[in-house]
């Protein structure tokens, strides 16, 4: 055992049941993380995302119909599917970070993956009836 393993807790246990040694010997861990169900934690994830706003437009990016689709998989791994309004979008290096992070915020969240996708292209028709209030197209 490399003496960060040691540090960070694993080992050092000098009386384990037999099943746990058997386990160890092996180099195996059962490391199942529960996840809650996929469609809390997706709503959960959509209240975060609410929470991330275009710094261009004041409305939130679920709202502005910038989020295309939310994956949660059975070991709570993440999987983000978004635009932006225009290619050339000046916030497009930071606003994937953005929603990485705003994610990894969510309890119980595991990995997460962010694809920034054009097809089909983002128009207004997209947004929420909250969205169009605010912005003053209603």
């Amino acid at each position: 055992m490399n003496r960060l393993a040691r540090f960070a807790g694993f080992g050092g246990h000098e009386h384990q049941p037999e099943e746990s040694n058997l386990v160890a010997d092996q180099g195996l861990r059962d490391v199942h993380t529960p996840c809650l169900d996929p469609e809390a934690m997706r709503a959960a994830i959509v209240e975060a995302l609410r929470g991330v706003c275009d710094p261009e437009i004041p409305v939130n990016i679920y709202d502005l119909g910038l989020i295309y689709r939310i994956e949660v998989g059975p070991s709570a791994d993440v999987v983000v599917d978004m635009t932006l309004t225009a290619p050339a979008c000046p916030v497009a290096g930071m606003m994937p970070k953005m929603v990485e992070e705003a994610v990894g915020q969510v309890e119980g969240v595991g990995d997460i993956a962010v694809n920034l996708v054009w097809d089909p292209p983002w128009g207004p028709e997209r947004m929420s009836d909250e969205a169009r209030l605010e912005l003053g197209m209603m």
